[in-house]
């Protein structure tokens, strides 16, 4: 039996050698995440406020945001080397800024017919960077990832993610099912510590994607989005540190500074991941708690592991020179 992300979390930080959660850290950034969502600096909005992301309005939005989340992966460069841009991006934007710029030339790139069959020059030409040499990570297991969707979607789902989305009837675990069954690249899966657990950082930011693009009405519309966790990756860890909640043993920590490459499914990346999930997990039910005795008052759709993620990656783009002393867990992989 697999557990699901939020049970992974706790076996994960139960057994974990390498690290420890820190629970004052843990209130520290519940405090942080009411403040932003009372503000309104935090809201379902940011998502479609970016105008490099779609809006519930175009047509294609739901088959754009299955496609950018099939390869939103491995961004990272190792410190002496150039960043992969694109429009002046990096990392994730930069994808979705190369994904833009093919629809705009029109290049179907959001048609499962188009990139089931997609070649390695095809793709070359809508991932070119701005330099002209640094090249997209990752790139066969981009062309891999992209292939194998397609086709499954061809297979049984008329070609169409929506219908995937549809199948699960508005509940956010049903569609979670789906897509790790259904698309074997999704599946971020271990085993640690003699049990199977699960991450499902795709997986997951794919249905936070859908519920932020469409406002949490109709395809976005999901009546357990609780299930959800935050989307377990190598950045939002650094966050973590940042406030208190996490700290690696010296042993880890030396490791991430003399940037070892870990191998994915590697305890240590387990832990890291596991532990940010748990962490989320706990802030959310602490922000809970305080509004189920009414010592805070918010609108209780925000408080969500969806919106925490936004939060905890926005913060560490905002702030990334400050958090750029934290190291972080460097592994080749198309899980996160």
């Amino acid at each position: 039996m697999t557990l699901s992300p939020r049970e992974s979390s706790e076996h994960i930080v139960k057994n974990a050698k390498y690290l420890t959660v820190l629970p004052d850290g843990i209130e520290k950034l519940a405090k942080e995440i009411i403040s932003s969502i009372q503000t309104g600096q935090l809201s379902p909005n940011n998502f479609s406020q970016n105008d490099i992301h779609p809006k519930a309005t175009d047509p294609h939005a739901i088959e754009w945001i299955f496609v950018v989340d099939t390869l939103n992966f491995c961004f990272w460069t190792p410190t002496d080397h150039t960043k992969y841009k694109v429009n002046g991006f990096t990392g994730y934007f930069a994808l979705c800024a190369a994904i833009n710029r093919a629809m705009d030339e029109g290049i179907d790139i959001t048609n499962a017919t188009y990139y089931s069959k997609i070649d390695g020059e095809t793709l070359r030409q809508v991932f070119r960077p701005d330099d002209g040499q640094t090249s997209i990570p990752l790139f066969e297991q981009r062309i891999a990832c992209l292939n194998e969707v397609g086709t499954r979607l061809l297979e049984k789902w008329q070609g169409k993610f929506q219908n995937v989305v549809r199948a699960a009837n508005n509940s956010a675990s049903r569609l979670l099912e789906l897509i790790v069954s259904e698309f074997p690249c999704f599946r971020d899966e271990a085993v640690y510590e003699g049990q199977r657990v699960s991450l499902y950082k795709r997986a997951q930011i794919l249905i936070g994607d859908i519920w932020s693009c469409f406002g949490g009405k109709g395809p976005g519309a999901f009546n357990d989005l609780e299930k959800i966790t935050m989307f377990a990756d190598y950045r939002v860890p650094q966050v973590l540190i940042h406030f208190g909640s996490l700290e690696y043993k010296p042993e880890l920590l030396n490791e991430l500074t003399s940037e070892t490459i870990l191998e994915n499914g590697d305890a240590r990346e387990v832990e890291i991941r596991g532990a940010s999930i748990y962490i989320v997990e706990k802030v959310k039910d602490a922000i809970l708690e305080k509004l189920a005795k009414k010592e805070i008052e918010l609108n209780k759709e925000y408080v969500n592991s969806i919106l925490i993620d936004h939060f905890l990656w926005d913060y560490r783009r905002k702030h990334a020179a400050e958090l750029e002393h934290i190291p972080f867990h460097k592994v080749l992989s198309v899980y996160y």
